[in-house]
């Protein structure tokens, strides 16, 4: 009976003994040991957000020098030169035009040659010229005023002439524009078709000075005229110098 009694209290403390010896396993913190290796769950969770972070910042790095090297080549871009110019050609356009204007016959597009001939040769008539010197100074008026409309119709044709090349320019110069690669080649384009239009405006305003000169000449060869015929009209009137009335005879040898 006591035999009985003790295996039954080693039985019993058997198990209350064994929750005790199996506590420290079922109470084991968050890292564990296999084989050697501490494994750590929160410090692992930590370099992977701090992995993860560096990741983004060395993407976002990426990033930033992708934008920067977009940016230089769009400044690149932007700074490349207009490998085309029309510069001459406007150039020899104006030296055409204003070759004709130099090339004006008698009075040129000089204040002090036109004050001179219109002390001269538009002036009042003088009343001690001879006859001979009014019908000079008249001619030289006319041949004056032919001159004028003569190099009007010049520059109105080298004008003219003009047109073709400009209308090429310009076409050109369109497509560089709508090709260009960056600001200053659509600048550069801009600025070379107002060079263009500026070009075209000294044609036309060669040609109205040319028509302007030739009516303002023609014009004072008018005024001049109706001085002159004053003048002619004065000396014919002028008693003892201008007409003398005389014996005419109608049928020579008959004595009437």
């Amino acid at each position: 009976m006591n035999a009985r009694r003790s295996r039954a209290a080693r039985v019993a403390a058997a198990l209350f003994t064994a929750p005790v010896l199996t506590l420290p396993f079922l109470a084991t913190p968050a890292h564990a040991q296999f084989g050697g290796i501490v494994y750590d769950p929160t410090n692992y969770a930590q370099n992977l957000l701090t992995a993860t972070r560096a990741l983004q910042q060395i993407n976002n790095q990426i990033t930033s020098l992708q934008n920067e090297a977009t940016m230089l080549i769009n400044q690149a871009r932007n700074l490349t030169s207009l490998p085309y110019s029309s510069l001459q050609q406007l150039q020899q356009s104006v030296q055409r035009t204003q070759q004709l204007l130099g090339e004006a016959q008698r009075i040129a597009y000089n204040v002090q040659n036109i004050d001179q001939a219109f002390r001269t040769t538009y002036g009042n008539a003088s009343m001690t010229a001879s006859d001979q010197q009014l019908v000079t100074d008249a001619r030289e008026r006319w041949q004056n005023t032919v001159g004028g409309l003569q190099d009007a119709m010049r520059v109105q044709a080298g004008v003219v002439g003009n047109i073709d090349t400009n209308r090429a320019q310009m076409s050109a110069l369109v497509g560089q524009s709508q090709g260009a690669t960056g600001a200053l080649q659509a600048t550069q384009a801009g600025n070379q078709l107002l060079a263009l239009q500026a070009q075209q405006l000294a044609d036309l305003t060669a040609v109205v000075s040319a028509n302007g000169r030739a009516q303002a000449l023609s014009d004072a060869e008018r005024a001049a005229a109706a001085e002159q015929g004053r003048e002619q009209r004065r000396r014919f009137l002028t008693p003892g110098s201008g007409y003398q009335p005389g014996n005419a005879r109608m049928f020579p040898g008959s004595g009437n």
